[in-house]
């Protein structure tokens, strides 16, 4: 008895399939070459199907990039989990550079193309965000809920976010070839950009100096640039 054939994956509805199409003349043509008549002459439908779904190329463009960074916070939060926040941390970042290395398109869609104009109509600055509350609520865990530690959790977030997408962005660039780093030096430059990270997390801030305008305020010398 002959063995059953696989049936077929359903096709996608319009919608979508411009969004993977939109996608494919991006990885292969560029971002400045996307258009909705480009998509519409891929899909084998005519050039004005896809208007029926987005007015515009922007608006497509713009549901391109929420729906990476739904798959990113998704990513994130498919993370092996810890009970210790530190360790959760950690996972996390492991996470995020693996996604970078893994999706080097959408890595660059999430972060380094111009947001459209259309971004606030389909929603893209409420996903965007969510990824980066997911960093916000394992800090959250290592700092607490209280109201005077919610700067320094931003701060931190921040301070981590910039960390992994500089350490993401020089590990999956083209110059990194061309170093002469040693095999063993790559392959520890994670774990230790981690360390490193961890080390100044938990270290205590210095106390901030106060500026000119409130030493001023306070009857204290206030230095003039230029003037001794």
């Amino acid at each position: 008895m002959s063995a059953r054939k696989k049936s077929a994956a359903p096709p996608l509805e319009l919608r979508d399939a411009c969004i993977v199409a939109a996608q494919e003349v991006i990885a292969e043509h560029g971002i400045e070459n996307l258009s909705l008549r480009e998509v519409a002459r891929r899909l084998g439908v005519s050039h004005q199907a896809p208007y029926k779904h987005y007015p515009n190329r922007d608006h497509l463009l713009a549901e391109v990039m929420r729906r990476c960074f739904q798959r990113f916070a998704a990513d994130l939060d498919a993370r092996p989990r810890h009970d210790d926040p530190e360790q959760d941390l950690e996972s996390l970042g492991q996470q995020y550079l693996a996604y970078a290395r893994e999706h080097p398109l959408e890595y660059r869609l999430m972060f380094s193309t111009t947001w459209p104009v259309s971004a606030d109509q389909v929603g893209l600055e409420d996903d965007a965000t969510h990824a980066f509350d997911v960093l916000r609520a394992v800090l959250r865990r290592m700092h607490g809920e209280a109201t005077d530690v919610q700067e320094r959790i931003e701060l931190d977030a921040l301070y981590i976010w910039s960390t992994m997408h500089g350490l993401a962005g020089v590990m999956n660039g083209p110059c990194i070839d061309w170093l002469g780093l040693k095999a063993r030096v790559l392959k520890q430059s994670v774990r230790h950009a981690m360390d490193r990270m961890g080390l100044g997390l938990a270290g205590e801030l210095p106390a901030a100096k106060p500026s000119t305008a409130r030493r001023a305020a306070a009857g204290g010398p206030a230095r003039v640039q230029g003037v001794r």
